[in-house]
């Protein structure tokens, strides 16, 4: 029976690639690619001869289909993405989703990844593992609220970033997360590589005019701030089930600081909160 075969290509530099992804490449019947101009580079550099067919999210649709249809015939198809593995941050996966719900084996040929070579590289810790977000959100108000809502993630974030809205993305960082510490990978593999690492103040002053690819790691919260930010959402869950009852202001704020620990103003602000956000319930 035929076989899909999800293979790796390089980051950057022509030699990432193994000697198993390039015999899967020169063995299969189709190749199904990100962008063709860019795979024909790397079949051309390693004088492979293979058929190429435009796969990506615009044709993903049509194109299922008729590599299902290929494989049905007994044809071996690579899948293949511009840099890296596909399946990370490009369709792939719904043609290994196809492929595996019509019976067909699909085989991974590892190879270079962004995410990784990155978090090789920061000097980052990762005693708690890593978080991988992908691209940041373009627009900022989304952008700020997927770091807000990471903000108390003890293992470290990687994200990717475009290099027009490198700055404007380090800087939302440095208000969501605090000015904590961030490996800035440039161009990973390529002739003109580059790793940052410093605060995320210090990235911001230092990358003045962007140029390239990035791949962020960000340190993760400190275990102080972590389990802070637990107390507070425990605080405010009991603030929010002692206003619903009824509850006046200062027995919920005394209430609340004795299980809590947490100081009056901070507690009290909270119940303020809790009270804006509550104004349409009907109670009486």
């Amino acid at each position: 029976m035929a076989k899909l075969y999800v293979v790796g290509t390089p980051i950057g530099n022509m030699e990432d690639v193994t000697l198993r992804g390039l015999r899967a490449l020169r063995e299969v019947g189709l190749v199904a690619a990100e962008d063709t101009r860019v795979s024909r580079r790397l079949l051309s550099h390693y004088d492979v001869r293979a058929r190429l067919v435009s796969f990506n999210e615009h044709n993903q649709g049509g194109r299922i289909p008729e590599i299902v249809a290929a494989l049905a015939e007994g044809k071996d198809v690579a899948l293949v993405s511009d840099a890296g593995m596909p399946g990370v941050s490009d369709p792939g996966q719904a043609l290994v989703a196809a492929a595996g719900d019509a019976g067909y084996e699909v085989v991974v040929v590892p190879g270079a990844s962004a995410v990784t070579a990155a978090v090789a590289v920061s000097g980052i810790a990762m005693a708690d593992g890593f978080v991988y977000v992908g691209f940041l959100p373009r627009k900022r108000g989304e952008r700020v609220s997927m770091l807000r809502s990471l903000a108390r993630e003890r293992r470290a974030l990687v994200a990717f970033e475009s290099p027009h809205r490198l700055r404007r993305a380090l800087g939302d960082a440095l208000e969501a997360l605090g000015d904590r510490r961030v490996a800035v990978c440039r161009e990973m593999t390529k002739v003109h590589e580059e790793v940052f690492r410093g605060s995320l103040g210090e990235a911001i002053a230092y990358f003045e005019e962007p140029r390239g690819e990035f791949t962020l790691v960000i340190e993760g919260a400190s275990d102080e701030a972590a389990d802070g930010g637990a107390l507070v959402d425990e605080a405010a869950e009991m603030m929010a089930e002692l206003w619903g009852r009824g509850v006046g202001a200062r027995d919920a704020v005394d209430e609340v600081m004795a299980a809590t620990g947490l100081g009056r103003r901070d507690v009290y602000r909270m119940w303020v909160a809790t009270g804006d956000e509550g104004r349409g319930d009907t109670r009486g």
